[in-house]
């Protein structure tokens, strides 16, 4: 039996919850925080509170990272996802590029302020050396400055505008990433995003809407989770279960791996001191979960 506590609106007690189980299928992404929680930028919105003064998740070093990919090779994985924080401040970016490319398929989660051109010509260059894909998240939360700037910060949006910009030229074509906060609807927006990335010179472009994660910064901005009842009041179906991101990977960080990039600062999340001793089912037994199930998060990848 599960104990939850409710962190929204915390009942006089403790309630007893039999949370659905999520049995481990194989190890298809396998997320490296590279950079802990240290950021060039402090979101408003940040569902792990990253920022420039972040450092309750501390940096891996380059050969933390080579070990857990080489674990990752191991045990199977297809690809790689690196994330922080912000991977662009990592100090030894290239050489772990360059090693998590040796193996697998490579996609870098970023902010895209610090894709200048020598950041991209190396994004070039290492692409060129490799077999796999080398590809690129860019978070932009919206068309306009207003959309995007109350919750990433004054003069973030031109200065994301001017990297796509940069990466159009190269000829990259990076997916963007949109965060579905107020005012931004997918299917309201699905085709204005896409003809304004194209009109940004991105021949190719990729839009990716995700939800609203309400923890880490985002609690204090608005709220968080209500009912946390929800996930244990109906089965959870075999073809949802399958598609989750934690049925198909996990997240390591410096101080161990856990079930979800979205849970890294979640204690009680941390399933393993190291990749191959993590890979067991799990219980939704957090808050954040809700997402997942009920606002049609399936696989992050």
């Amino acid at each position: 039996m599960t104990t939850l506590r409710f962190r929204s609106r915390p009942p006089t007690g403790l309630v007893q919850l039999r949370l659905p189980e999520v049995r481990f299928r194989f190890l298809d992404a396998l997320w490296i925080q590279v950079t802990g929680t240290h950021c060039n930028i402090a979101c408003r919105h940040c569902f792990i509170s990253c920022g420039p003064k972040a450092d309750q998740i501390p940096m891996m070093s380059a050969e933390e990272v080579e070990q857990t990919l080489e674990e990752g090779q191991t045990l199977g994985m297809r690809q790689v996802y690196f994330t922080g924080g912000e991977p662009f401040l990592h100090p030894d970016l290239r050489r772990i590029i360059r090693a998590a490319l040796r193996l697998a398929p490579l996609t870098i989660v970023t902010n895209g302020l610090l894709l200048d051109d020598a950041a991209v010509a190396m994004i070039l260059e290492e692409s060129e050396r490799t077999r796999y894909s080398l590809d690129l998240r860019v978070s932009l939360d919206g068309t306009t400055a207003e959309e995007n700037d109350r919750v990433r910060g004054r003069g973030t949006f031109e200065r994301v505008l001017e990297t796509l910009r940069r990466l159009g030229r190269a000829g990259l074509s990076p997916v963007v990433v949109v965060v579905e906060h107020e005012g931004i609807v997918r299917t309201e927006a699905r085709d204005r995003f896409q003809q304004f990335v194209r009109d940004l010179g991105i021949a190719r472009p990729r839009v990716q809407f995700l939800p609203l994660f309400r923890n880490g910064r985002e609690m204090r901005r608005t709220h968080g989770y209500h009912d946390l009842g929800l996930l244990a009041s109906a089965p959870l179906l075999g073809e949802v279960e399958s598609q989750l991101p934690c049925a198909t990977g996990r997240a390591v960080t410096s101080q161990g791996v856990y079930t979800c990039p979205m849970l890294v600062e979640h204690g009680s999340a941390r399933i393993g001191d190291r990749l191959p001793t993590s890979l067991h089912p799990i219980r939704l037994n957090w808050d954040t979960c809700q997402t997942c199930i009920l606002d049609g998060m399936r696989s992050i990848n």
